[in-house]
């Protein structure tokens, strides 16, 4: 049974908190998340960090402004992920908006896997997009007609060796934006921006590869503003635009002139922000550590949802969840909206996502969001078949044995194995890789970690041990990818186990559910859920939940396989659902609950959504 534990509060930060205006609650949640001063709080885009220490991006600005003037042609090789999806849409939409000539290319993970490869560089030389696209259905610069002279990867390169290589070869030249972990060798590219490549000073490592690209864009407008390329009285659209192209501008770049000009003859000056929607999406959907500077990023774009101001895809995803934009949080960005769009990569191909991402046709965007719905459902249908397989394996066996846990089945679907092996490490608490069958004897892996065990180090630390049975793996600390020969599933088996018992010891496998703690009476209260709900949380910042000992006075099944409660606390009596739990509970509880807003028929109440429960104590 997971032991339930309170968050340490510093006083002294939670005092200080409470005299800059917070009220006890929030300034506790706060001080327990390592805030020390309300500076940190502040998530005005003014406190966005400079470009400036972002390695090579001045730079690749200045490449990426000359090959705009020179009209060449730029090609995005994106990938299959809601980061890589969001970045391409970011990088697609921004430079269109500064006049690249611009299409995309995005890898189909079951044919090509992951990353600008030498397949990947072919295909993009034949000058037509493999599940690439534009909205709308309208090809974008010449697509389909000559190569591009530039490649662009977003949320991926960094370890594409081989692949940047044979650009080379063929001629073309490669910008590697990402943020993945680099290995021993850099690709031979043109330019690199990544915050984790070595010398680079960026004081946030934690930027996901859609945030990358959008600093790319922010140093790209300040080149351009400083050639004078702007005119100074055009009219600067709040958002991007992405109009249907005529027969002439189909030899330009997507409608908006070529950016020769500048003065009062030149192009009217982006407003970046028309992106941050974007932004926050792929920030939170690709679980990367929300520190000031990515929180800031995700409070923007949600701001611009809350408004009405997000582009027509991410509307229509909300709308497929049935989750109203005014209200959006960053758990509906995290948990409803990410896996809609993931879905179009693993199940499908990811081209239906970012196509989704890119149009500005309302009702283009409710049909893509429909289909990715289907996807997602279908995704959650084939998750819990390959789910009741793996624990069915698992009979007989005590995980607690070990200090990891490594599966594979061939009837696994290779688009759902990251969820599975994020659904068995919550479970077990243990750092785990679920494989599934590809092609020519090779199987491919997706792993999730907890928190004593650095993923790709030791997928690293495998390899150098073993320099044979890793094909090729990267990734993060909490979730890496990885492929080896069937045939050596058994030694990958043995090896990775030697490492994690290597790295973890008892004490990091014990399950712990940290809290915020008990709330007094008068702090359940549909206030504090509200300001709850307004705010950023994600990994490394975690959403409130709180732990006391509650009465069951009143319990239902609703929707077969959730209860819906009235649970009481020093008096008070507070509905309450509890999900994917259809049994009687006794009638003391200790719950680990979080407050919520619940809408229904126009009127808000509160609601305690109970997350673990276990017999009350005495």
């Amino acid at each position: 049974m997971p032991e339930i534990t309170p968050r340490n509060i510093p006083t002294a930060a939670a005092q200080k908190l409470r005299e800059s205006g917070y009220s006890p609650v929030m300034a506790n949640i706060f001080a327990a998340r390592g805030i020390t001063d309300s500076n940190q709080l502040d998530t005005s885009i003014a406190g966005l960090l400079p470009f400036d220490n972002l390695k090579n991006v001045t730079e690749m600005a200045r490449l990426l402004a000359d090959a705009i003037a020179a009209q060449k042609k730029l090609m995005v090789i994106a990938d299959y992920d809601a980061d890589g999806a969001t970045a391409c849409a970011v990088a697609v939409r921004g430079l269109r908006a500064f006049g690249a000539q611009i299409d995309f290319i995005v890898p189909n993970r079951f044919e090509y896997g992951y990353g600008l490869t030498p397949e990947i560089v072919h295909l993009a030389a034949k000058g037509s997009p493999h599940s690439g696209g534009v909205p709308n259905g309208v090809p974008l610069a010449g697509a389909a007609r000559s190569a591009p002279d530039i490649l662009i990867t977003v949320d991926n390169g960094i370890a594409s060796v081989e692949g940047v290589a044979e650009a080379n070869r063929l001629g073309m030249q490669v910008f590697v934006t990402d943020h993945h972990l680099p290995g021993d060798e850099l690709p031979d590219a043109t330019c690199i921006v990544n915050p984790n490549q070595p010398g680079c000073a960026f004081p946030s490592k934690n930027l996901a590869g859609v945030g990358v690209m959008f600093y790319v864009l922010l140093a790209l407008r300040a080149e351009l503003r400083s050639r004078g390329m702007f005119s100074s009285n055009a009219t600067t659209p709040s958002t991007l635009p992405n109009p249907p192209l005529s027969g002439r501008e189909r030899g330009g770049s997507a409608g908006i002139p070529p950016l020769t000009r500048g003065g009062r003859d030149g192009l009217a000056e982006p407003k970046l922000a028309g992106l941050l929607d974007l932004v926050a999406l792929g920030t939170v959907a690709d679980v990367v550590k929300l520190d000031h500077n990515n929180r800031i990023l995700v409070q923007q774009g949600l701001q611009r949802i809350r408004a009405g101001r997000a582009c027509a895809g991410i509307n229509a995803l909300l709308q497929a969840a049935k989750k109203d934009p005014a209200r959006a949080s960053s758990q509906d960005l995290g948990f409803t909206v990410g896996p809609r769009l993931n879905a179009a990569g693993r199940l499908d191909d990811m081209s239906l996502g970012i196509n989704c991402l890119l149009t500005d046709d309302a009702t283009a965007a409710l049909q893509i969001a429909a289909k990715l719905d289907a996807l997602n459902r279908e995704r959650r249908s084939i998750e819990t078949g390959m789910q009741d397989n793996a624990l069915a394996s698992l009979e007989g066996i005590d995980p607690s044995d070990n200090f990891s846990l490594v599966l594979f089945d061939e009837s696994w679907h290779q688009g759902v194995i990251g969820i599975l092996a994020s659904r068995l490490k919550d479970k077990f608490h243990r750092p785990t890789i679920a494989f599934a069958r590809a092609s020519e004897g090779e199987i491919k892996g997706s792993g999730r970690s907890i928190a004593g065990l650095h993923l790709r180090d030791a997928l690293d630390l495998v390899s150098k041990r073993h320099p044979a049975l890793i094909r090729k793996f990267g990734g993060h600390a909490a979730a890496a990818g990885l492929s080896i020969a069937e045939s050596d599933f058994p030694t990958f088996v043995t090896a990775f186990e030697e490492v994690a018992g290597g790295l973890l010891d008892q004490n990091d496998l014990a399950q712990r559910i940290e809290t915020d703690g008990a709330l007094d009476v008068a702090e359940m209260n549909l206030d504090n859920a509200r300001l709850l709900d307004e705010q950023v949380w994600g990994q490394g910042f975690p959403a409130p939940q709180f732990s006391d000992d509650l009465i069951v006075h009143e319990q239902r099944v609703v929707g077969e396989k959730h209860l819906k409660l009235r649970l009481g606390t020093k008096g008070k009596l507070i509905e309450a659902i509890l999900f994917g739990h259809n049994e009687p509970l006794p009638e003391r509880i200790h719950a680990v609950y979080s407050l919520s807003v619940n809408e229904y028929n126009g009127k808000q109440s509160l609601q305690l959504i109970v997350r673990h429960w276990q017999h009350a104590k005495g």
